[in-house]
């Protein structure tokens, strides 16, 4: 099988794996828009529907580390077949579910069987390119992976508005069928992922399981339920925090690990996960605050403010191949630090904003900002994957991918409460200034009533309105301000992390010639 697979177009490859891959990816969002009528369908309400999101992400993020010990047990192929018609048949399964119990139960389905394609397309796409070609490679996997996010919303905003929101998971069964016909026809496993059967880590498995699902429901229910007020937040935040170190120690010293640590000692990959968690931390949470923005302060429809977020997607659109060709060419080092500057950059640019900006002082902030993503994305990929040997790819890339997901889960958490809490101390400030004792205040609120007046309230109605109006109008400012802040620390954060490039490993020489 192995020589089938050195003669198989390395691109026919790279479209089977991504078929799966950026339908997974697709799947972390497309819900988000369609809650509210999901939750209307089921007879629930919004908070019990987003367990929809929960228990995806939960499953998701316990089968990603797991999936180079899945590989090397089962076969790549295997493992990316079943993994694939787990994720379609589960897809089908969520489209008609009757009740809310049974999506969830689905999801989580979902979610399991998803987990395993991101890392497994990636390994699959480093191995079947060359090592000079595999700029190209992770320039159109980034494609699935940092555009797909971005699309989901908008995607899932037009199927539920147009059909149902059942079609966002049925819309997954074409592409699914179409990822598995092509896995079957031309991936195959190399030689060295066959081995004779290991003692299984069982322990590795259950911490790994207990840990990973703690601190996924921690992220995402903590600013829901105010964090250590809760007891349940505060009990499994505890039960987190000592699996996960149980489990280092212990997958560091046992002698059949089902996630191999030891990769870590090589400098460059350890530096590149830490920047991909970072990434991660900073593209996750600016694509949660720019639509909460858009729709709370400049009272944009959820259709409208999704599709306000395609401009990123079209920037990394028309950049990634681009990157993936000078990849082969540059040192991606200097690409990687452009990148960083950019992102950074465009960041601190939308923490300029006011509330008199238009769509356009948004639009070109997020083109840039895709564009820098590209040039972020591709290289990262290159240069943290270039010295892992072959054996270890599957467990790499599967630590690499969720280490960018952990990141994502806890940006989105600190910079949703770091949002709440800002706007509380921004507000109580500028509260402190408004009082009847102030010209300007009464002035403000005589205008206010007076125009209340002109619409025909009377004079009592007026003064409430006018006083509702006012304080209106110190949360839009008290948001607005912390919204530009967050922007501005999450671009201050991104320039300050260029200096690591430095610790990485200069990448190999990329003429073929000198390639083994």
């Amino acid at each position: 099988m192995s020589s089938e697979h050195r003669h198989v177009n390395p691109w026919i490859v790279a479209i089977a794996v991504m078929f799966g891959t950026f339908m997974e990816v697709l799947d972390t969002t497309v819900v988000n828009v369609s809650l509210p009528h999901i939750a209307a369908t089921m007879s629930a309400t919004i908070d019990e529907a987003t367990w929809v999101l929960t228990s995806y992400l939960v499953a998701n993020a316990i089968i990603l580390p797991m999936t180079g010990w899945l590989a090397a047990t089962f076969g790549r192929k295997r493992l990316l077949m079943m993994s694939v018609t787990g994720f379609t048949l589960s897809s089908f399964l969520c489209g008609i579910a009757p009740n809310l119990g049974s999506l969830i139960a689905f999801r989580i389905l979902q979610g399991a069987t998803g987990g395993a394609l991101q890392p497994l397309s990636q390994a699959v796409l480093l191995e079947s390119f060359e090592p000079h070609e595999r700029g190209k490679a992770m320039g159109f996997w980034g494609l699935g992976i940092v555009v797909a996010p971005i699309l989901g919303p908008v995607v899932g905003g037009w199927l539920t508005e147009t059909y149902s929101w059942r079609w966002v998971f049925f819309i997954n069964l074409p592409v699914g069928i179409a990822s598995i016909v092509m896995t079957r026809l031309f991936i195959f496993d190399p030689p060295y992922l066959r081995r004779l059967s290991e003692r299984i880590d069982y322990w590795g498995i259950g911490m790994l399981v207990v840990g990973i699902g703690a601190l996924q429901y921690v992220l995402d229910k903590g600013q829901e339920d105010d964090w250590f007020a809760s007891t349940s937040i505060l009990i499994l935040s505890i039960v987190a925090g000592v699996t996960l170190v149980v489990l280092l120690v212990h997958e560091w010293t046992t002698e059949h690990p089902i996630i191999d640590l030891r990769v870590f000692k090589e400098r460059s990959y350890a530096t590149g996960v830490l920047l991909m968690t970072m990434l991660g931390f900073v593209l996750y949470s600016s694509m949660v605050l720019l639509p909460i923005m858009l729709q709370t302060i400049f009272a944009y429809p959820a259709m409208q403010a999704g599709i306000s977020m395609a401009p990123r997607g079209m920037g990394s659109l028309v950049m990634m191949p681009i990157v993936g060709n000078l990849t082969g060419r540059v040192d991606v080092r200097k690409l990687l630090a452009c990148g960083f500057a950019i992102v950074g950059g465009t960041m601190l640019w939308l923490g300029q904003l006011n509330l008199n900006a238009g769509y356009w002082e948004i639009f070109w902030p997020q083109v840039l900002q895709g564009t820098g993503l590209a040039m972020t994305f591709v290289p990262l990929t290159t240069v943290t994957m270039q010295s892992i040997a072959p054996q270890r790819m599957g467990n790499a890339t599967s630590l690499f991918n969720l280490m960018r997901n952990i990141g994502g889960s806890v940006g989105i958490a600190v910079t949703g409460t770091m949002l709440v809490r800002h706007r509380q101390t921004v507000g109580a400030q500028l509260g402190e200034q408004i009082t009847l004792y102030d010209a300007g205040t009464q002035s403000m609120l005589a205008q206010l009533k007076a125009g209340f007046v002109a619409g025909g309230a009377d004079a009592a109605t007026a003064t409430q309105r006018a006083y509702a109006a006012m304080h209106g109008m110190l949360y839009q400012q008290a948001s607005i301000v912390s919204f530009v802040w967050l922007f501005r620390l999450l671009g201050g954060l991104f320039i300050a992390l260029i200096p690591l490039i430095l610790i990485m490993r200069r990448p190999k020489g990329r003429a073929p010639a000198k390639i083994d």
